[in-house]
């Protein structure tokens, strides 16, 4: 029996029961639109809205490369969960496992014992990790591009190779922190890559005896080409584009091993580099294979076309986590996409509604329209309706777009207000990087060791560094 056909909100009410009690796993695009469409179609006698994810913020995660390029303010690129979602109750923890059977999910508060929650229903919006290979010292030395944190720390540790640069004499160790690797030739990859290009090669002025000549990026690609989302003719001319800026483009090159920041490639190439930003695509939150629900073989949860785990009643998914049929390509499945995750999320709200009032489902249609790129500050390239566009006709459809996705009017204002100024001030060039390690003036003047500032002790996870 279906638990949403055949009890009706009327019946409820009728009835004096409680609050049909609806869970959100996951506080990313498709969990906060979510929430947001059921808290402003649903009463609070009506139902109970809960969103459980780590982090108390969602993350437009489009505007990360110009936020770790001073173009925006980090602040400005998160959405407070607790202020947007007045209706709904938000838990910061982390899933440890759900059983469906029993309609409950064990929680893991961030400083508090673990704890089980009921539901009546549950969308899963886990989103995706970083897909990462068993690469010697990748996972002790390198850094992803996912999270706010780590465009803060990308920023911090560029400006900081330019002061290392500045401040030494020896040519092996200039060398070594001038130089940056990036791994993965997608959106992530080039576009935070062309941001922290242009705001090194900009940072230069004013150091006395750093270069743009001297800055060394490389990009390193698996695959053919670069962008494919934008086709193989923007793909190209991206390629040429940052070649021109002299930009290693090293396509059907692996990175094999990066022990101490010793980074090796499949080309034969080796060198030092105090900086390597993983970007090499991204797989569903793994979390979900232990929920004993129907996967695909990506690991991503079974869907049908109007949103609903694949016959499991009570259970919806959208986005990254979510294998859903796309129905303007038969047999092929939606793309992993902020375009396709906020309208699959109003899609899914709707449908929870309409399946709690008896009233039929609607089932996901959206034909993708194409890409846009930045690849710093006034280049782009773009693919949108068939039509090809770069330079800074592509860069300014880029922000437009970008604009109008970011989530609430106050964020659109501040992003706004972030570009006007950067109109007539210069981005600021300042490594904070030590906000990292607040504690190491405090412990030095205590007499114990304050600790070192290499890069792989400030990166995101490491001891002493803010994640």
């Amino acid at each position: 029996m279906n638990v949403f056909t055949s009890v009706t909100f009327g019946d409820m009410a009728h009835r004096g029961t409680r609050p049909h009690r609806i869970l959100i796993l996951g506080g990313g695009y498709v969990g906060l639109y979510t929430a947001l469409s059921l808290q402003s179609d649903l009463s609070r006698d009506e139902a109970s809205i809960t969103v459980v994810d780590p982090r108390s913020y969602m993350t437009y995660q489009p505007f990360l490369p110009e936020a770790s390029a001073g173009s925006l303010e980090p602040r400005h690129v998160v959405v407070p969960l607790r202020r947007v979602l007045r209706h709904c109750e938000v838990i910061n923890a982390r899933v440890a496992s759900l059983d469906h059977t029993a309609r409950c999910v064990r929680l893991e508060p961030l400083a508090a014992p673990a704890y089980d929650c009921p539901y009546d229903t549950v969308v899963i919006a886990l989103g995706s990790i970083a897909r990462t290979l068993p690469i010697p010292g990748l996972a002790e030395f390198g850094v992803g591009f996912k999270t706010v944190e780590e465009a803060i720390y990308l920023r911090n540790q560029v400006l900081r190779c330019l002061d290392v640069a500045e401040s030494t004499t020896d040519a092996e160790r200039r060398a070594r922190a001038l130089s940056f690797v990036f791994v993965g030739g997608g959106f992530a990859g080039v576009e935070a890559m062309a941001e922290l290009e242009d705001l090194a090669r900009d940072a230069t002025r004013y150091y006395r005896t750093v270069t743009p000549d001297d800055l060394r990026f490389v990009l390193v690609e698996a695959s053919d080409r670069i962008l494919p989302e934008v086709g193989a003719d923007m793909g190209r001319y991206t390629v040429e584009e940052l070649r021109g800026r002299r930009i290693e483009v090293k396509l059907q090159t692996r990175l094999e091993s990066c022990v101490d920041g010793m980074i090796v490639l499949s080309d034969g190439s080796r060198f030092a580099s105090d900086t390597l930003v993983w970007t090499a695509g991204v797989r569903s939150n793994p979390v979900i294979g232990t929920f004993g629900l129907p996967l695909d073989d990506r690991g991503r949860l079974q869907c049908t076309p109007d949103l609903r785990v694949a016959g499991v009643d009570g259970a919806w998914s959208a986005g990254d986590v979510a294998a859903v049929p796309d129905l303007t390509v038969p047999g092929a499945f939606t793309s992993p996409s902020a375009q396709h995750a906020v309208r699959q999320a109003r899609c899914l709200a709707g449908n929870i509604v309409a399946s709690l009032r008896g009233r039929p489902l609607t089932e996901y249609r959206h034909r993708y329209v194409g890409s846009v790129a930045s690849l710093g500050l006034h280049k782009g390239v773009a693919h949108v309706y068939g039509l090809k566009v770069r330079g800074w006709p592509a860069w300014f459809m880029h922000r437009t777009y970008h604009l109008s996705r970011v989530p609430t009017f106050n964020r659109k204002v501040r992003v706004v207000a972030d570009w006007t100024l950067a109109l007539f001030f210069r981005r600021e060039v300042v490594s904070l990087g030590s906000l990292a390690m607040p504690f190491s003036e405090f412990r030095a003047a205590s007499g114990e060791p304050a600790g070192g500032s290499s890069q792989v002790a400030a990166r995101p996870g490491a001891p002493g560094a803010q994640g």
